[in-house]
C-alpha cells in the first residue's frame, strides 16, 4: 500500500515537471530582437565592476561593457582587494582597447563583513560618480544594446532592474554541464517564477538603481554578511515598496569551470542560496526533475509508465533547452548530455538541503539560518612537544 502511494506521488510529481518545462518553453521570447534607438539622450551611467583574480573570458567579459551602443556618458569602475591581483591585467589591456572610455581602479583590502565580493561594492562606491547605477558580475558578458535596454527600463519602471542569464560554455566537458544547468534548469525557472510572480529574482547578472535608491536601503553595508547579497537588494527595496522587475532580454554568464569539484562546489553554493531565500519555493522544485523521479518510479515497479514519463523528461528538456536556443539566439546545446545534466542537478538539489558550509573564492563559510555567513576559522594545530 505504501509503494503504491510513494509510485503515484513519483508520477504525480514527474508529470507535473512536464508540464512545468512546456510551460517554461512558452515563456522563452520569439527570437531576440534589437533595440530601438529612442532619438534622445541617454542619462549618465556608473557600472561597478567588482573582480577577484583572473578567470577565462575575462577580458572578453569586461570588453562587452565597453562596446555599447550607447549616446550617454559610461564610468566603469573596477575594485580589488589586492594590488597584485590577476584581473588587473585584463583592466590595463582594456584601457590600451579604450583609451577615450572612463575606467577607474579601485585597490582597497578593508574588509567590511562576510562577504568579501559586497567589501569590495562598499570600497568602491565612493568612486560612483552618476545617478544610475548598474552592477555586474565579472562573469557576465553583454550584447551592444545591453545597457540602453537596462536603462531604458530602468526609467519607466524605476525601482530595481536585473536581467536573467543564459550560459556560456568555455569548451570543457564540465563547462557543458554548467551552461545546461543555467539553460534548462535555471533560467526557466526565472521566467516561470517572475511570470507567475512565484518568486522575485534580483540576479547578481545585472542590478541597476538609482543612487537615492540605493542609499535609502542602507547602502551596500547593509548586505556586506549577507551570502545571497544580489536578492537581499531586491528584498530590501521591495520592502520600501520599490519596484523589482525583470529585463526581457538575457546576459551571458561564462562558465569556466574545469572541474567535477569546480561545478560541484559553484552549484551547491547555488542551491543553498536558494534555499535559504526561499525555501518553500526549493522544495516545490522537486517537480522540475521528472527523469530522476520517473527512474524511481521505474525502480519501484512502475515500469510501462515510469519509462514513458523518462522518455517524455528527456524530451520536454530537450524541447525547453532548443526553446531558450532560439529565443535568445544562442548557438546549438550539447543535448546527448541532458540525461546526465538532469541526474546531477537532482543529486545538486538533495545536497542543497543537506549542506550547511560552502566553500567560496576559496575561503569556507558556515551559512547561518537568517542568511549571514560566518568564516571557518582554520585549525590549529598543537604544537609537537
Amino acid at each position: 500500500m505504501f509503494q503504491d502511494l510513494v509510485l503515484i506521488a513519483l508520477f504525480a510529481a514527474a508529470s507535473a515537471g512536464l508540464l512545468y518545462m512546456a510551460l517554461g518553453a512558452a515563456l522563452a521570447p520569439p527570437g531576440p530582437r534589437p533595440a530601438r534607438p529612442t532619438g534622445r539622450a541617454e542619462p549618465a551611467v556608473t557600472i561597478l565592476k567588482p573582480l577577484h583574480g583572473d578567470e577565462p573570458g575575462l577580458l572578453e567579459n569586461l570588453a562587452s561593457f565597453c562596446d555599447q551602443t550607447y549616446s550617454g556618458e559610461v564610468q566603469i569602475v573596477f575594485g580589488v582587494s589586492r594590488a597584485d591581483d590577476a584581473a588587473l591585467a585584463a583592466v590595463e589591456q582594456l584601457r590600451a582597447m579604450y583609451p577615450h572610455k572612463v575606467l577607474e581602479v579601485v585597490v582597497d583590502d578593508t574588509v567590511h563583513g562576510t562577504n568579501p565580493k559586497v567589501s569590495n561594492l562598499i570600497n568602491m562606491s565612493a568612486r560612483i560618480a552618476h545617478d544610475i547605477i548598474v552592477l555586474a558580475d565579472s562573469d557576465i558578458r553583454v550584447r551592444p544594446d545591453y545597457l540602453s535596454r537596462l536603462v531604458r527600463r530602468l526609467e519607466r519602471r524605476g525601482g530595481v532592474v536585473t536581467a536573467p542569464y543564459y550560459g556560456i560554455s568555455t569548451g570543457s566537458f564540465w563547462s557543458k554541464l554548467a551552461q545546461l544547468n543555467i539553460d534548462g534548469h535555471f533560467l526557466p525557472g526565472v521566467l516561470v517564477g517572475a511570470r507567475f510572480s512565484l518568486s522575485r529574482p534580483c540576479l547578481g547578472s545585472t542590478i541597476a538603481l538609482h543612487r537615492k535608491s540605493l542609499v535609502a536601503i542602507g547602502g551596500f553595508e547593509a548586505i556586506a554578511d549577507c551570502l545571497a547579497d544580489d536578492y537581499e537588494i531586491g528584498a530590501l527595496a521591495a520592502a520600501r515598496g520599490e519596484p523589482v522587475s525583470l529585463l526581457h532580454s538575457a546576459v551571458g554568464h561564462v562558465c569556466d569551470e574545469r572541474s567535477f569539484a569546480e561545478l560541484w562546489r559553484h552549484e551547491v553554493r547555488w542551491a543553498m542560496t536558494i534555499r535559504l531565500v526561499d525555501p518553500v519555493g526549493y522544495s516545490g522544485w522537486i517537480i522540475t526533475h521528472s527523469f530522476p523521479l520517473a527512474l524511481f518510479a521505474w525502480g519501484l515497479g512502475g515500469e510501462e509508465i515510469a519509462i514513458c514519463l523518462a522518455v517524455g523528461a528527456l524530451a520536454c528538456r530537450a524541447v525547453l533547452i532548443y526553446a531558450i536556443e532560439r529565443g535568445y539566439g544562442l548557438p546549438p546545446r550539447p543535448y546527448w548530455l541532458i540525461p546526465l545534466r538532469d541526474l546531477l542537478s537532482f543529486a545538486v538539489f538533495i545536497t542543497g538541503f543537506l549542506a550547511r558550509d560552502l566553500s567560496w573564492k576559496g575561503r569556507r563559510y558556515s551559512l547561518m539560518s537568517e542568511g549571514t555567513m560566518l568564516p571557518e576559522l582554520p585549525e590549529r594545530r598543537t604544537p609537537s612537544p
